[in-house]
């Protein structure tokens, strides 16, 4: 079994590029009960990048590799939020990171996260 959903349509959870791998829109998808972990934006949030660290471990990498992340909200006001379980991922030097608002992500989830990481760092 996968440690991460599969994608939801016609598109690859990541893809390698050289030494770089770019990974989709991780949704915040169980992929034990294919189910969000609740309805918050802390736990969506970590399921979220859980599913990313899946795909780089999967891949021989790690967090540690990964050198930008675009993070999608449907609600700026959990910003925070997100960031207090983001930096339970990351350690300085941080990754570079967009954050952007958006009116509606798939499944009505709270947060997607893609990741650029670097297999040679």
């Amino acid at each position: 079994m996968k440690k991460y959903p599969e994608a939801i349509g016609p598109y690859s959870a990541y893809r390698k590029a050289g030494n770089l791998i770019y990974t989709s829109g991780q949704l915040p998808i169980d992929p034990e009960t294919n189910e969000f972990p609740g309805d918050n934006i802390k736990d969506q949030t970590r399921q979220s990048l859980l599913n990313v660290k899946a795909i780089l471990e999967e891949n021989g990498c790690s967090m540690d590799d990964v050198i930008k992340t675009t993070v999608y909200l449907i609600d700026m006001n959990d910003f925070s939020a997100m960031n207090e379980v983001y930096k339970e991922f990351f350690v300085s030097p941080y990754p570079a990171r967009t954050a952007v608002a958006v009116k509606e992500l798939p499944k009505k989830a709270l947060v997607e996260t893609e990741v650029i990481a670097a297999l040679d760092k």
